[in-house]
This record gives structure tokens, C-alpha cells and sequence, in this order.
């Protein structure tokens, strides 16, 4: 590729050749590319023949002319007219000549040397069609040159990459952080619970562990209890009813406990009686004694409760909702009418209701279905009572009733508030004394009321108090039991009759359950005329401080 430089002017400038020295430089052509990818040039070998004129380039500037008429050259300076035949084609070609002509007459320039390489900050690649000194065409390697330039982008992604790995570790970091924070948190509140539960155990405080302690508080030793006894009397049909009203503080429960009449008791004498009879002979004072010996409680106080004041109560309290188990009929009704109280769950009593159902006992029941059917209604009435003690107070207030001077009214409204408050929270239950038909307790009843219900155990009797001995008659002689009544209380102790044995037992026996009791036992048996090999440390019944149990050596006086 010839890279000489063209002149716009050299065919219609016919000055032209005054200007051949100022491209002599195209008598030079690119051979190639250096590394820095430039241009290389290489002069130019002129061995030109001139076809149809001659060329001496020594003719001391002499130039063949140009006949423009003839078409031929002539000696002389360069030609310049024209003739008429001349086109802007043959003048064109004119000048081209002329210019030719002018580069013939300067002598040849030696070579110059390629000018100094100045640096190129990039590399270029040869365009399309520019010679290469690689093999079949391609380039050689050290005709390229990389640079590194530097590229603020490339900062700035790489100042984004350590923002983000960065802010990545710090949230990974805070997740460590957390996790570790929570479980620290759940060591802490494990060793917590453990610890609280720990504690609420050693406490006896857990749930079900309460009930347990109270157990055995219970079996242990006497509890916190009030108690009241209630005597219902019927003023219509005559008789009596009555039940212990017992709020235990120790265990928080309260109870109605239901007294048969035949209950065995003794009076002031140490005379056996049954409750009924003392409360007509002895009054609330000595039945109040003797239930306290015969049970082993402390009865605070004594409510009689004639029937014309229950039906007030029933009243005041906005009458009761009980469940009956029988028909009762009304006593003023005539035969084939409805009864007075219909049997059924959940019916309403008023006054007249609920005292016709509390003294009613059919033909041929037990004393025992009476005493249940007083329980319920005196439980309905604690479940409509308030549990306020004044509000309590007020209503006993608006019975108009001449207390015994044992309980005052506002000692029985807070007692009875209290006992409200249980049976609205179903902490409440009422429970038949069960006895022998000889009127004495029997074994379930010393275990499961007396021992349970009435405080867990017989309280200790007071200092200079006579010491309950209970005696079961075992010898076969009715006229045993009698004689060892006598004995004892002429011996200052407190008979309690605990029936007759089923089988006959050849051997007496003096039982104590308090080692602190021995003493008083071996009094007990020398008053009976019992050997001393008779007394050994054994059970007891609840309501007895020693155990008398005589057999057929017993001898009478």
C-alpha cells in the first residue's frame, strides 16, 4: 500500500512544482508496525522510464516543453499556453507531467532516520489490511501491551464488597450473639424453675404435695378448727336433729357433720345416755360436755334452731335450690293432692318447703335419711348466705332470736360467713357420724369423721382434765361394762362406752397411743383391777386418751 500523500491541487495548480520539495516525504512508504503499533517507512527506489519524451536529469534545469498544439515535448522553459483545443482532462494531465518533471530535477535525499518513538499509552492494533510480521498474518505477541488503568468503579465495588462482607460477619456476629444470649437465657431460667421448685417442694408447697402435709398434719396432731353445734328442734312434730358445723382453718374445708340421736354419751355423772335424751335432760350446756369428751372436740358454741326460725332463714336468704330424694307431702293438704316437695334435682324450696323436707322421715326409715335431708338444707342455706360477716351478721340479726349466751350474734354471723365462703367454693361436704346400734362409734367412724373431719386427732386434754377412757365390753357379762363405768368414774376419769366385742376375749387389755399416756394407763388398770401385764403401747380410738378392752378375767365387784 502506497501511503504518498495526495495534492487536491496537483492537476490544476500549474504552480505545482515549485512545491515538490514539501513532499518529498512521499518518497517513503509504511513497511510495518513497531511494538508501539506505528508506522515503520522505507525510502522509495525511483527507476522510472518516461515513455514518449526523453529525461536527462542533468539538463541544467532545462525542461522539455510541452506543445499543447501538437501534443508532443519541445525544448524550452516549462510550457504554459494554451491552445483552443484544450480540456480541463489534457491540463489535468498537464500539471501531472509538470509535476513529475520537477520531482526528477532534485537530486535523491539520503535517508533520514524515523523519528524518535514517542510513548504510546495504549497499545493500537493494526486496522484491516496493514502489514504484521506474524506467521500467516497474525500478530506476535509483543505487539501487544496491557496497562492497567485505574477505574475509580473498580474502588468503589471493591469498598461496596468490604461494606458487605463486613455487614454480613456483624449480622452473623449478632446472631451468635443472640443464640448465646438465649441459651444463657434458658440455663438461667431452668436453673430458675429448678430452683423454685426446689423450694416449693421443700416448702410442701407444690400442688398435691399441700394435701399430703395436711394429711399428715392431720394424723399428727389437732388442727385450728371452730365448731358449733346446731340443734334443730321441731316445735310441730316434736324431736330433735343435730349437726356439727365445723370450719377447719388448718386445711381449709368445712363440714356439716350429722349427729344420730342414738349416739352414746354420758352425762355429768359418767352415766351413759344417747344425745337425744341429753339434749332434752341436760340441755345445751351438758350436751355441748359431753360431745366434747365423746369426740374429742371443743364446741365453741351451741345454736338452737326451732323450726319457725329455719323457715325465716330460708326466706331471708332468698330461698334454696337443693336436690330431693323423696316426695314430701303437705300436711295440710287433703289425700291425692300434689306433694309439698317434689323429688328431683335442683328444686327450689321456700321456708315452709325446706322445713317440711328437713323433719321429714317416712314410715320405716332410718334416722339416718331424716339427719341427710336436715344436711342439705342447712348446706343450701350456706350456699345463698353472704360471705360477707356483716352482711352475714345482719341476717341472723333479722331472725329475732334469742341465742344460747354461749355463741352472740355477731360470733355466729362471722362463723357462718365463713362456712359460706366454703360451700360457694365447693369446699364443703356434709357427713353422717356413722354408729353401732348400741349407739357407739365404730371404726370408720373414728377414721374417716372424728379423725379427718373433726380436727385429725383427739386435742390433748387440758391440765387437771380427766383422762377419756374408752371400754369395750368383751367378757360376755352385759354387767361388765356397767361395773367398769362406775369404777372409773369414781376413780375421777371419763367413761366413754365403746360398745360390746364381737367375740368374747379371754385376756383384758389397757392400750395407750402416747408414750407420755403410759403412766395414766397403769392408774387406769389398777383401778380396774387389771394386772400390769395388762397395759401395752398400742392404737387407740380418736376419741379416747386409753384403750380399755375387758375380757373374761375381768371380775366384778
Amino acid at each position: 500500500m502506497n501511503d504518498r500523500q495526495y495534492d487536491p491541487y496537483a492537476g490544476s495548480d500549474p504552480y505545482a512544482g515549485e512545491y515538490a520539495g514539501e513532499y518529498a516525504a512521499d518518497q517513503y512508504q509504511v513497511v510495518g508496525y513497531d511494538e508501539y503499533g506505528r508506522p515503520v517507512y522505507q525510502q522509495v527506489q525511483q527507476h522510472q522510464q518516461h515513455q514518449g519524451y526523453g529525461y536527462d536529469p542533468y539538463a541544467g534545469g532545462q525542461q522539455q516543453g510541452y506543445d499543447t498544439g501538437s501534443g508532443s515535448y519541445g525544448e524550452g522553459s516549462y510550457g504554459t499556453s494554451y491552445d483552443t483545443g484544450w480540456t480541463p482532462q489534457q491540463q489535468q494531465q498537464h500539471h501531472h507531467n509538470q509535476q513529475q518533471q520537477q520531482q526528477a530535477q532534485v537530486p535523491p535525499q539520503p535517508p533520514q532516520p524515523a523519528p524518535a518513538p514517542a510513548p504510546d499509552p495504549a497499545p493500537r492494533r493494526p486496522k484491516t489490511g496493514e502489514p504484521n510480521d506474524g506467521p500467516n498474518g497474525e500478530y506476535k505477541t509483543e505487539q501487544f501491551s496491557f496497562i492497567e488503568e485505574p477505574d475509580e468503579d473498580s474502588e468503589d465495588v471493591i469498598d461496596w464488597l468490604k461494606f458487605t462482607e463486613s455487614r454480613t460477619e456483624r449480622r452473623e456476629e449478632a446472631k451468635r450473639r443472640g443464640r448465646s444470649r438465649i441459651v444463657a437465657l434458658v440455663v438461667v431460667l431452668a436453673l430458675v424453675v429448678a430452683g423454685g421448685v426446689g423450694y416449693l417442694w421443700f416448702a410442701g408447697k407444690l400442688p398435691g404435695q399441700s394435701d399430703d402435709k395436711d394429711a399428715a398434719a392431720a394424723a399428727s396432731g389437732p388442727q385450728k378448727r371452730d365448731v358449733i353445734v346446731v340443734h334443730l328442734h321441731n316445735t310441730k312434730g316434736g324431736g330433735t336433729s343435730t349437726a356439727l358445723l365445723v370450719n377447719n382453718a388448718t386445711t381449709g374445708q368445712g363440714a356439716t357433720v350429722l349427729l344420730p340421736n342414738s349416739l352414746a354419751v354420758s352425762d355429768d355423772d359418767g352415766t351413759s345416755t344417747t344425745l337425744g335424751k341429753s339434749v332434752d335432760d341436760d340441755g345445751s350446756t351438758g350436751t355441748r360436755e359431753s360431745i366434747d369428751t365423746m369426740l374429742g372436740t371443743e364446741v365453741e358454741g351451741t345454736w338452737r334452731l326451732d323450726t319457725p326460725y329455719l323457715n325465716n332463714l330460708v326466706e331471708l336468704v332468698g330461698n334454696i335450690d337443693i336436690d330431693t330424694d323423696t316426695d314430701v307431702p303437705d300436711p295440710k293438704a287433703k289425700k291425692g293432692e300434689a306433694p309439698l316437695v317434689k323429688k328431683g334435682e335442683r328444686q327450689t324450696l321456700s321456708g315452709p318447703m325446706a322445713v317440711a323436707y328437713a323433719t321429714y322421715r317416712a314410715s320405716g326409715e332410718a334416722e339416718s335419711a331424716q339427719l341427710d335431708r336436715f344436711g342439705q338444707v342447712m348446706q343450701g342455706v350456706l350456699r345463698k348466705l353472704s360471705s360477707d360477716p356483716q352482711a352475714a351478721t345482719t341476717t341472723v340479726q333479722s331472725l329475732a332470736q334469742i341465742l344460747d349466751p354461749s355463741l352472740k350474734e355477731k360470733d355466729l354471723g362471722a362463723f357462718l360467713a365463713k362456712l359460706a365462703d366454703r360451700a360457694k367454693g365447693g369446699d364443703y361436704k356434709t357427713t353422717l357420724l356413722p354408729v353401732r346400734q348400741d349407739g357407739t362409734l365404730t371404726e370408720q367412724a373414728g377414721s374417716a369423721v372424728v379423725k379427718d373431719v373433726l380436727g385429725g386427732a383427739v386435742k390433748s386434754p387440758e391440765k387437771d382434765a380427766a383422762v377419756r377412757v374408752g371400754v369395750k365390753n368383751a367378757s360376755g357379762k352385759k354387767a361388765a361394762a356397767q361395773d367398769a363405768r362406775v369404777s372409773l368414774v369414781n376413780g375421777g376419769y371419763a367413761f366413754i362406752d365403746s360398745g360390746a366385742g364381737a367375740t368374747a376375749q379371754a385376756a383384758s387389755q389397757v392400750t395407750y397411743a402416747d408414750a407420755a399416756k403410759k403412766t395414766q394407763a397403769s392408774e387406769v388398770a389398777k383401778t380396774l383391777g387389771l394386772p400390769a401385764t395388762a397395759v401395752r403401747k398400742g392404737r387407740t380410738p380418736p376419741n379416747a386418751d386409753v384403750s380399755v378392752v375387758l375380757g373374761q378375767d375381768y371380775r366384778t365387784g
